[in-house]
């Protein structure tokens, strides 16, 4: 019986916590819902509450299973709990091309972010409906990337209508969350070394590996 949560735990190597946030409308569920189920609907029902998906991947030879929250139909009254941004290691920033406002509220919301979520959360910027006519584009790319480029983050547009870029906002968060990961397990394995208590069986033996180990 004791090996029962090995065994569920072997299909992937890392899990990853997303959180698809920013205003109303902006195709944060068609986002998910295209990366999730590879769909897409126009008719627009707003989330009740908080939704995810779960989708697992592979990335640079390791399995990483993706649970991806969705917050619309609360963002209108900013009341996502903090629970769910401590619970993130990811955040997607989501606006509409063709609205302003929600490109504008994207720095509220990275206040939230910076109120609520963990110091090392990773963060992207993600400009949605890049299908649509120029003629009703409000927000030119070159403002996206300049706002990413002051708060440090990467921008993609993407279309959940048509799959562009989808597949690739989801996998370059992931394989950065990847990489923070394993590069803090790296850190973390010496310190276990250094704090596992030794076998009084072993006598004097241990005094040599301490030192060993704190010398290198």
């Amino acid at each position: 019986m004791a090996a029962a949560p090995a065994r569920a735990r072997a299909d992937y190597d890392y899990l990853v916590k997303l959180l698809l946030i920013g205003d109303s409308g902006v195709g944060k569920s068609c986002l998910l819902l295209r990366f999730s189920d590879d769909s897409f609907t126009t008719s627009f029902i707003t989330t009740i509450g908080i939704d995810f998906k779960i989708r697992t991947v592979e990335l640079d030879g390791k399995r990483i299973k993706l649970q991806i929250w969705d917050t619309a139909g609360q963002e209108r009254f900013r009341t996502i709990t903090t629970a769910y941004y401590r619970g993130a290691m990811g955040i997607l920033l989501v606006y509409d091309v063709t609205d302003e406002s929600s490109f504008n509220n994207i720095r509220n919301w990275i206040r939230n972010i910076e109120q609520h979520a963990s110091d090392n959360v990773n963060k992207i910027l993600v400009g949605n409906k890049a299908d649509m006519d120029e003629s009703k584009r409000a927000v030119p790319t070159s403002k996206g990337q300049a706002l990413a480029d002051e708060y440090g983050i990467k921008f993609f547009e993407t279309s959940a209508k048509t799959n562009f870029n989808v597949e690739q906002v989801f996998f370059s968060i992931a394989r950065d969350i990847k990489q923070r990961l394993a590069e803090s397990d790296s850190k973390a394995e010496p310190q276990t070394i250094k704090i596992s208590k030794p076998d009084p069986a072993m006598g004097s033996t241990a005094a040599p590996e301490k030192s060993a180990c704190c010398g290198s």
